[in-house]
């Protein structure tokens, strides 16, 4: 009997301003929205922009220009070592039309220039390429003036100097146009050396 009082005692009352008796305990009133599993976050795929087609063609060919005026540097290797001649002979036709207009250099020069480089019609990747041929057209003339210049002679240690310098600036020049023309292909921007930071700030 004592034990059922005890119990009637500790069973909460009904009342009409507390209608639920559990309201009162709080891990029962927890808001639903804690209870919520979370939903997994969003992946967001990163779309690829290769370089167009007709963006890389130009690139490409705008570094024919510093190619094909730097061949007279490299006279005096082929005179060394004429079997070198023969990894340049599918350039010939190429050449052979470059050379049959009148002031092609001069020509192609100004069409690069004005027609590509000062063109915003042109997306900034053949701008930027286009400002690094012809910067590099132009320190090609930097070493012929020079020549002229100082005359070295046919014989002498000036005329040596002279050889080393042509050698080594046609080298330079067919480095320049490979690496040129396989990056921009691949849709990748090169960075010639000495001209790279020049043809960036024109551009």
């Amino acid at each position: 009997m004592a034990s059922l009082c005890y119990s009637l005692h500790l069973t909460p009352k009904l009342s009409p301003l507390n209608p639920k008796p559990f309201s009162n305990l709080t891990f029962l009133n927890h808001p639903k929205s804690k209870f919520r599993l979370s939903r997994r976050p969003t992946i967001t795929r990163m779309s690829l922009n290769p370089t167009p087609a007709i963006d890389r063609l130009i690139s490409a060919a705008a570094y024919t220009l510093p190619f094909f005026n730097s061949l007279q540097y490299g006279r005096y290797l082929f005179i060394q070592y004429p079997q070198l001649g023969t990894l340049f002979d599918p350039l010939l036709p190429f050449l052979s039309l470059y050379k049959s207009v009148p002031y092609a250099s001069f020509v192609a020069f100004f069409a690069l220039y004005l027609g590509v480089v000062r063109n915003p019609g042109f997306s900034h990747y053949v701008r930027f390429n286009s400002m690094q041929a012809v910067t590099l057209d132009v320190l090609l003339v930097v070493p012929l003036l020079l020549t002229r210049i100082l005359n070295p002679g046919r014989a002498g240690l000036g005329y040596r100097v002279m050889v080393w310098g042509h050698t080594g600036i046609f080298v330079f020049s067919c480095l320049c146009f490979v690496y040129g023309v396989v990056w921009s292909i691949l849709g990748r921007t090169p960075y010639l050396p000495f001209v790279a930071d020049a043809a960036g700030r024109q551009v």
